[in-house]
Formats: structure tokens, C-alpha cells, sequence
């Protein structure tokens, strides 16, 4: 992890987060920038749980008042680590798969500590600056404000197309978003081609800004929201998340990953769907026994 020009006010440093750089591009703002481009800034098991940590880091510290997210190179975010993922999902008969199922439930606040978290406190902006899939996109959908690259940016959630499932928070969040009929485009079809103007127009995305600018762009929001009442802007972001999840999206993932989740988790489709990619071929899938 990288950190630069850390503020004074800010009264214990970030906890450490690998692939990441932390910054502070203006007075109470945090940047998250993603810094695994090769990848195209998919997230592993351990960094889920370390940026976790840091927004609730963020949320402790008064002095900081919004955060922006968004990825270096091609990519805001790919998802998942495929070959993690492939190799955890492997049969093994040493426990080790069970290992990760339990690591993966410890991230309980979802993709990246963002797609399922409900209890935070200030605002996150997300700033697309590439490719946003899979688990990007579901951290998208829970960000507060979302500004793209009108150029460069491209929506998706492609998980039923490698045989998984949007499972970290999106699906009952999106369906409130964007309707039944567009959510269970995105989510059935598996496309990887939705456009800002597009998602602006299904009311995913905010602002569509120039080309290479978006991270300032989302600076300057970032800094407006920072000008106001922190107490306000707090209690405000509250008030939104009640009218919008009621009940909820968290009680829905839990049921859908305790439920028909946990009757295909680590399954022949699954294993399939995730192996084939890896391998750069097409799944040769077998009926459902569901």
C-alpha cells in the first residue's frame, strides 16, 4: 500500500491495504485508487478484508469527510481474482475449501468492504475510470455518487456467464435501482458492454465527464459535499439508506447465500464456469440439478 502526504488532523494513520494507494487530494477527502492494473485491479480474498478495515477507518476519523474510489490503468475494476477463485473452489479433502468459504463470509460489508456495506457513515463517490464488472460493478451500485469516463468506462456483471453469481450485495440493491426488467438484463444476460450514457440514463451513474478527467471531476464533488454540515450530510445519508433499503438488501444476500448460493457454491457448473475462463475457452456446462 502506498500512502501519500498524510494530513495532520488525521489522528492515527490508515490501516495497511495491499494493491492500494491512499491519498488526500483535498481538504476531508480520501482517495482509494486501486493499483493493480495488470490484473485489471480484481480484488483478492485478503484485500477484501483489508479495505473493510479501512473504511471503517475512514468513518472513524472526523476529520474526513468523503471518499473516492476508482482504479489505475484500463480498469476501475475487473471483479473477482478468477485464479483465486478457481483455485479455492477446487475439490480438495484437506479442508481448504472450506477455508475460504469462511474467509469469504467474513467479509460481511461485501466486494472491496463496499458493495454490501449499510452502515457507513459518509459518503463514498466511486470514479469509473475503465472497465467496472462483476464485483466492481457491485461496488458501484452501493456507492453513493458515481461519475464514469465517458470514454473509457464499461458496465457489467458477466458472473452467470463464468457460472457464479453477483452474490456480494448487487442484485437486491440493483432491482431497486434500475427496475426488474433492466436488472434482470444485466444480471441474466451477463453483458459487459453498457455504456456511461447508458447507465446514466438507468440511473447508475451520475455524471459522464471527459475523458481522463473523472478522477478530478469527482474531486470537486467530493469537495462540495465536504462544504457542507458533516453532521447533516451524515444523518442525510442515513435517512437515504433507510428509504431505500428498508429491510434489505444485506437480509436478502444472506438468505440467497444461505439458500440456492449454497446448493451450487463450489458445484460442477461453478468449478466449470471459472475453470474455462482461466483457460481462456468456452464452459461446457451440465444440466441443472436445482
Amino acid at each position: 500500500m502506498s500512502t501519500s502526504n498524510l494530513p495532520k488532523q488525521i489522528t492515527n494513520p490508515p490501516p495497511p491495504v495491499p494493491h492500494t494507494d491512499i491519498s488526500f487530494p483535498a481538504p476531508h477527502v480520501l482517495l482509494v485508487t486501486l493499483n493493480r492494473p495488470k490484473a485489471l485491479n480484481s480484488i483478492p480474498i485478503p484485500q477484501h478484508i483489508a479495505m473493510t478495515q479501512l473504511w471503517n477507518w475512514f468513518d472513524s476519523q472526523p476529520w474526513l469527510r468523503c471518499a473516492i474510489l476508482t482504479g489505475t490503468g484500463r480498469a476501475f475494476c475487473a471483479g473477482a481474482d478468477l485464479k483465486e477463485w478457481d483455485s479455492s473452489h477446487a475439490p480438495h479433502g484437506d479442508g481448504s475449501h472450506e477455508q475460504h468459504v469462511r474467509e469469504r463470509r467474513m467479509t460481511a460489508a461485501g466486494f472491496g468492504g463496499v458493495s454490501n456495506r449499510s452502515g457507513g457513515k459518509k459518503p463514498i463517490i466511486a470514479a469509473v475510470n475503465g472497465l467496472c464488472f462483476g464485483g466492481g460493478m457491485e461496488m458501484v451500485i452501493n456507492c453513493d455518487i458515481v461519475l464514469a469516463d465517458g470514454a473509457k468506462a464499461r458496465f457489467g456483471l458477466p458472473e452467470v456467464g463464468k457460472g457464479v453469481v453477483a452474490l456480494a450485495g448487487a442484485l437486491p440493491r440493483l432491482i431497486k435501482t434500475v427496475g426488474r426488467q433492466r436488472a434482470s438484463e444485466m444480471a441474466l444476460m451477463g453483458r459487459v458492454s453498457y455504456t456511461p450514457e447508458e447507465m446514466k440514463q438507468w440511473g447508475l451513474v451520475n455524471f459522464v465527464v471527459e475523458e481522463g478527467k473523472v478522477v478530478g471531476e469527482a474531486v470537486k464533488v467530493a469537495e462540495e459535499i465536504a462544504g457542507n454540515s458533516p453532521d447533516a450530510v451524515i444523518a442525510s445519508k442515513e435517512g437515504l439508506r433507510l428509504g431505500w433499503e428498508g429491510v434489505g438488501p444485506e437480509m436478502a444476500t444472506d438468505v440467497l447465500e444461505r439458500g440456492m448460493y449454497g446448493r451450487i457454491d463450489a458445484g460442477e457448473n461453478m468449478r466449470e464456469g471459472v475453470r474455462s475462463f482461466v483457460e481462456k475457452r468456452k464452459p461446457r456446462w451440465v444440466d441443472s440439478k436445482l
